[in-house]
């Protein structure tokens, strides 16, 4: 009987660049606040909902890139997690986080939480931050379930000019 080689968490690469925004496109969906958005208000500026999402995952990664891990199987990207720090307030906030369709259920999503708590507690942070949209019931059961406690929820108001 064959055994799949095991999942490792490592550090973001910049060549993983594209790999991760693609992951990104195809995870979020109908979760993503961007595309709600262009669901209500149409595309703008030429680009749709899935370029600014994924743009989104630059930012993450120009800002923290020491923050942005992968977890990979034999050299294949099958989710990531991006963090920030907030030094000022030792504040860890995860912006974003997916996993490959094919690869969920597999724990990856908990495994990159965790990772990126245990990076929060190495760089001296005392409070871990995440959000979700409600429409995001995968999100609304893991991150409880990683210990996160749910402190407010937020209205997102948006219109075309």
């Amino acid at each position: 009987m064959h055994q799949e080689a095991p999942v490792t968490i490592r550090h973001y690469r910049p060549e993983d660049l594209e790999v991760l925004r693609q992951i990104t496109v195809d995870s979020f969906g109908s979760v993503a606040l961007d595309q709600m958005m262009q669901d209500r208000l149409g595309v703008w500026n030429g680009r749709d909902w899935r370029a600014r999402k994924a743009d989104h995952i630059n930012d993450d990664c120009l800002a923290n890139a020491e923050g942005c891990f992968v977890a990979e199987r034999e050299g294949v990207i099958l989710g990531y997690i991006t963090t920030r720090l907030d030094r000022l307030n030792l504040i860890g906030r995860i912006p974003n986080l997916a996993v490959e369709e094919k690869a969920r259920g597999l724990g990856l999503g908990r495994r990159l939480i965790h990772h990126a708590l245990d990076y929060f507690r190495q760089s001296g942070m005392k409070v871990a931050k995440i959000e979700t949209m409600a429409s995001n019931v995968v999100g609304q059961n893991l991150y409880p379930s990683c210990g996160f406690e749910e402190v407010g929820r937020q209205v997102h108001f948006a219109m075309r000019l």
